[in-house]
């Protein structure tokens, strides 16, 4: 387990205290869409952090080729129909293979970890395309206040509640989360790093990375392109 963050409940652990079980379990939203409708049809796309493939099944439905990288064997046993990758995101080197898209969502470039972001935004610019562009998904501004807060899935029948966020030091926020299920609860703390968007403009550009455009008007989802 990485310093700073746990994970409790049924089934398999990941490192950064990801529930492979649960993981399963959560629905699809909006990121399909944001792909769509920033890259070409067809775009050959780096997703990085997979996980058990929730994203990367949506992508190859609608005709995209996926190489799925991720940590966690027992998160990659549930990814089908894309070419996998077993690393850590900061530690990948496809050995010089580029791709027209790389997805970095789930706000890993939040990270609490300094080190790692930069590690993760020098594997994304090693791995783009001179031509292609980069798809990142960032903190909401506000998004670690005003708790505890929970959010409802009624038509699945579950529960995400955003317990609480404390200050650990140099901006960063121990944050945990409950996910309640009707047979099962799980939880997950982690440490994430809110940036504004001039500090996570100043990250992109220490990897020769800039913002072509933000994709949402809360500006979480980015699409980003090499200097």
């Amino acid at each position: 387990m990485r310093t700073g963050y746990e994970g409790t409940g049924p089934g398999a652990i990941t490192p950064d205290g990801c529930a492979v079980e649960l993981y399963s379990r959560l629905p699809v939203e909006d990121e399909p869409d944001i792909v769509a409708g920033a890259v070409p049809a067809g775009a050959r796309v780096l997703e990085l952090g997979c996980g058990v493939g929730r994203v990367t099944h949506a992508l190859l439905e609608r005709g995209f080729e996926v190489t799925a990288v991720d940590e966690s064997p027992d998160m990659l046993e549930r990814v089908r129909g894309a070419r996998t990758v077993r690393s850590t995101i900061e530690g990948l080197d496809l050995g010089g293979e580029t791709f027209d898209v790389v997805l970095l969502a789930s706000l890993l470039v939040n990270t609490g970890d300094p080190a790692v972001r930069r590690g993760m935004l020098d594997t994304v610019r090693r791995h783009v395309a001179d031509d292609g562009c980069v798809l990142i998904q960032r903190v909401r501004d506000g998004a670690y206040e005003n708790l505890p807060r929970e959010r409802h899935f009624a038509d699945q029948g579950f529960t995400i509640r955003m317990v609480s966020s404390e200050p650990v030091g140099g901006g960063v926020r121990s944050s945990k989360v409950e996910y309640l299920f009707p047979d099962a609860v799980w939880t997950q703390t982690y440490r994430i790093r809110p940036m504004t968007p001039e500090e996570f403009e100043q990250a992109l550009a220490e990897a020769d990375l800039k913002v072509d455009r933000y994709l949402s008007e809360d500006r979480v989802w980015v699409r980003v392109v090499p200097v």
